[in-house]
């Protein structure tokens, strides 16, 4: 359907004429129950699905984040970046067999509220709602401040905003330009840690011209594997899961594709050998290049520490057109995501029905809404940058870890319904249900320990749980009022 005039989810569908209503089944299989009533066209190509799922697990955390890490594990970070990636993995895989079942704009605020009940997709949603939107201003605040670091006579504020009317304005165009856009800063990423890892390889192998092999040196020198004992290696854990963050999106934008379930299959199919060579395999050329305890490492970074040690021109400067490219493609992908959950959610009487109504086949609203949000959160970083953006911050700092939560929760119920009620939609499957299903949970949880160890992730947690627990009593009242129960089951 790509409707011409605004929709409301809560009106009945206009007439549809005899193609659209020959294509019916194809798009309802592609939207959670809930969302029949007001489908998004499909805009997206299979070419920008498969840019956005190898893009997506590119982000700037990894080019920057991941020196703290570093300078906490040494050379055991490979080892936390294939554990944490190990966890990543199995969600991925859970909720790519949920998403391939029921593609729906909403995914695992859906899967939840089908699985669980309507306030498990109600706090689902809303906190990755929530999540999205700061994260885009504190990438649109990263972004200022690489401009602002090449142009010194401009100030933040200015390019705050030049980014977010950009990316404000693709989203509310159609959401082909979305996926047209995303696929290019997919691509340069891609390119970049491509590029990346062939040199380093190269070095390693002491094939480039002006370097020697340099062995294990690194490896087990300045320390050894360990060099901080257990409790670095956990701080270097705890780093490296949240620079996951992100992969979910690949889902939501999957409802939008030309064939979503074969989309979501395939994404989720090919997420093992991406999170290990983009990853794991870079953490291991970076700790095998340089001296994990470089000063450089941490501060310009790790992938600038190697690229000096390979004497390329102008490393620090083609990182952080990297990284600018990293955090605008974050921004685009996040006020997308956060549109599309925000119109799943009240398309399913969860918010505020005005915002859901479909202009030109994009909820142009609920993007409206989640970009004014996000700018309201820089504005909070420029008037209270001491109090109220720290507590945006610190609310969604384990924000993630829920949302994969209710992931495992949401398979771990719904896989059985699915066996009895339409196995033929099982076309991605949890390897070795329920047995990984309850591992995936015990990582989760050992994930969140691990945040009580720290004064600073401690503080993260504690506003992610006072967050987490507003919504889901919100959520439970909203559905005791209501009377509702649950998803109808698939036809």
């Amino acid at each position: 359907m790509n409707p011409t005039s605004p929709t409301s989810p809560a009106s009945p569908p206009p007439p549809a004429s005899p193609t659209a209503q020959a294509s019916a089944p194809a798009r309802a299989g592609a939207l959670g129950a809930t969302e029949r009533g007001t489908p998004l066209p499909g805009g997206l190509k299979q070419r920008h699905l498969s840019m956005i799922a190898l893009g997506g697990v590119i982000g700037a955390g990894l080019f920057v984040g991941s020196g703290a890490g570093i300078a906490a594990a040494g050379p055991s970070i490979v080892l936390a970046y294939a554990l944490s990636g190990a966890l990543v993995l199995l969600v991925m895989r859970m909720l790519g067999e949920m998403s391939a079942a029921h593609p729906a704009s909403g995914s695992f605020s859906v899967h939840a509220e089908r699985a669980i009940g309507p306030w498990a997709g109600f706090t689902a949603g809303w906190m990755f709602w929530t999540l999205l939107c700061v994260a885009v201003a504190a990438e649109a605040i990263g972004a200022a401040a690489i401009m602002t670091s090449w142009l010194p006579g401009t100030e933040s504020w200015m390019w705050v905003a030049v980014f977010m009317a950009l990316f404000c304005g693709t989203n509310l165009a159609a959401v082909g330009n979305f996926g047209e856009l995303e696929f290019w800063f997919a691509a340069l990423k891609v390119f970049a840690i491509a590029a990346f890892l062939v040199l380093g390889v190269l070095a390693i192998l002491g094939a480039l011209p002006g370097t020697e092999a340099p062995g294990t040196a690194h490896l087990t020198g300045d320390g050894g594997w360990l060099p901080n004992g257990t409790e670095g290696f956990l701080v270097g854990l705890l780093a490296s899961v949240f620079a996951y963050g992100g992969l979910e999106t690949v889902t939501i934008a999957a409802a939008e594709s030309e064939r979503p379930r074969h989309g979501v299959a395939r994404a989720v199919r090919t997420a093992m050998w991406r999170i290990a060579l983009f990853y794991v395999g870079s953490m291991a050329v970076i700790v095998t290049l340089v001296p994990w305890n470089d000063a450089s490492v941490v501060k310009p970074g790790p992938y600038v520490a190697v690229l000096d040690f390979l004497d390329v021109p102008a490393a620090a400067q083609i990182m952080n057109a990297v990284i600018l490219a990293a955090l605008l493609s974050a921004m685009n992908a996040n006020i997308y995501g956060a549109s599309r959950m925000a119109y799943s959610l009240i398309a399913r009487g969860n918010g505020p029905a005005a915002l859901g109504r479909v202009s030109g086949g994009v909820p142009r609203r609920a993007v409206l809404a989640s970009s004014a949000f996000g700018f309201l959160a820089v504005l909070f970083s420029f008037w209270w940058p001491e109090t109220v953006f720290v507590w945006l911050l610190n609310m969604v700092g384990a924000a993630v870890l829920v949302v994969w939560g209710f992931i495992a929760a949401a398979q771990l119920r719904g896989r059985r319904r699915l066996e009895r009620e339409a196995p033929e939609r099982l076309t991605v499957r949890m390897w070795w249900f329920p047995y990984l299903t309850w591992v995936a949970l015990a990582g989760i949880a050992a994930v969140l320990l691990l945040m009580l160890r720290d004064g600073g992730t401690r503080t993260q947690l504690f506003f992610t749980g006072g967050l987490t627990l507003l919504l889901a009593g919100t959520g439970y009242l909203r559905q005791r009022r209501t009377g509702r129960r649950g998803v109808p089951a698939p036809r």
